[in-house]
């Protein structure tokens, strides 16, 4: 009976031991330094066709990128998150996950972030088009934007050649050359945005001008639709964006008028309107941000790039439908910003008030336009997102028509 015991007391001991050893190889395994888990909250899902199907596209890019450098990403992501308490519920998940990094997509979710960034002091968290992150005085939180008024700016030149082709055929006069924007919110993004569309427009169609609808919604498709219909029913003949969807771009073909989109390509669902979109490109900032954690590097605290780095691209122009020379010109344009040639803002393409603009505070760390700020107007132009990466340019210039500011 002792013997039998001992037998089994042995082999119990060599069980624990192997069970012990392979928990140890199991555990090595998982904390492979080499391999990163992070979250990314978005405020859609991939059916959007535009703004969190871009943010997809862009971890997926990054993805193969870090591969090649032998980096492995596991990602957990959550769709359709609201910009409300579910948010912080969202980041609060993610982390007790596991996730090492937690990206969050939209503007409104970063005050919800920011509840529980503190409680998590190991975790690298990223507001992307936002702005508080940078400035909050804590070492794990980062903001990250680009400088998407430069493709703003080119679909604008696209659309402006468009209308100019439409009055030089006698389709339209040069007074009816009008745009119709659809605006998520008064913000200053969306009102950066669609002035450099405009001045965009303008550099090729002088007589161009522009009315804009607020939906006071990042990701409304009925409501993108409505604005975008009532705006062409106005005498709009060119329709633009800044929210979420593909229903901007269906309404204008449906009035038998001209879009430019964003986000994503939109020609496929609408061939005979849409002539080209801008985008972020994600791709290079996830990868930037993943490797600097990965190789024990700081993540930017506030990062920002622009066309010539990638990160702010064009998507195929629609040349059954564009203007004669269009490819020339974005090419032609697209060099002029790279080089520097080209100032978006250059304060003598536009006026205020029928002056020039002097003068316009950059913001400051609390978010506001005071004397103490940065001046953002030197050298004979508005330098936007200098002093931060998310816009701040929040002058109503002439010649764009707000249809309502309420948002």
């Amino acid at each position: 009976m002792k013997r039998i015991s001992f037998v089994l007391i042995v082999l119990l001991l060599i069980s624990g031991f192997a069970f012990a050893s392979g928990a140890k190889e199991t555990a090595a395994a998982t904390s492979d330094p080499n391999t990163v888990k992070v979250g990314l909250l978005c405020i859609g899902d991939e059916n959007d066709q535009g703004y969190t199907f871009n943010f997809i596209r862009g971890r997926d890019e990054a993805t193969e990128m870090l591969k090649a450098d032998g980096i492995n990403v596991e990602w957990v992501t959550k769709y359709n998150i609201g910009e409300d308490a579910t948010c912080t519920d969202a980041n609060i998940e993610a982390a007790e996950e596991g996730c090492q990094i937690i990206i969050n997509n939209s503007y409104g979710f970063e005050p919800f972030m920011l509840e529980v960034v503190d409680e998590y002091p190991d975790i690298e968290f990223i507001s992307c088009t936002n702005c508080a992150s940078a400035t909050d005085g804590r070492d794990n939180t980062h903001n990250a934007f680009a400088n998407i008024y430069e493709g703003r700016y080119i679909a604008g030149v696209v659309a402006g050649m468009k209308l100019q082709q439409m009055i030089d055929e006698g389709q339209i006069a040069p007074e009816e050359a009008i745009i119709g924007y659809v605006g998520a919110y008064s913000f200053a993004e969306v009102i950066s945005g669609f002035t450099a569309y405009f001045l965009g427009a303008r550099s090729v169609c002088p007589t161009v001008t522009m009315k804009v609808s607020f939906v006071g919604s990042w990701s409304d498709a009925t409501a993108e639709s409505d604005a975008a219909l009532a705006l062409a029913d106005q005498g709009c003949v060119m329709i633009s964006q800044h929210s979420d969807n593909t229903t901007p771009a269906t309404a204008a073909q449906s009035r038998g008028v001209f879009h430019t989109g964003y986000n994503n390509d939109m020609t496929s669902i609408a061939p005979n309107a849409s002539l080209i979109s801008t985008r972020i490109d994600w791709g290079p900032y996830f990868y930037e941000a993943i490797k600097a954690y990965v190789n024990g590097e700081e993540i930017p605290q506030d990062w920002c790039a622009g066309m010539g780095e990638g990160a702010v691209v064009m998507t195929p122009l629609n040349e059954a439908i564009a203007a004669p020379g269009t490819a020339e010109k974005i090419a032609e344009v697209e060099a002029a910003i790279a080089d520097g040639s080209l100032q978006v803002f250059d304060t003598s393409t536009f006026t205020v008030g029928g002056e020039e603009l002097t003068h316009a505070f950059a913001l400051d760390t609390d978010g506001d336009f005071t004397a103490d700020s940065e001046e953002a107007v030197f050298d004979g132009a508005f330098h936007e997102s200098l002093f931060q990466s998310a816009p701040y340019f929040t002058v109503q210039i002439d010649g764009i028509e707000w249809l309502n500011a309420a948002y």
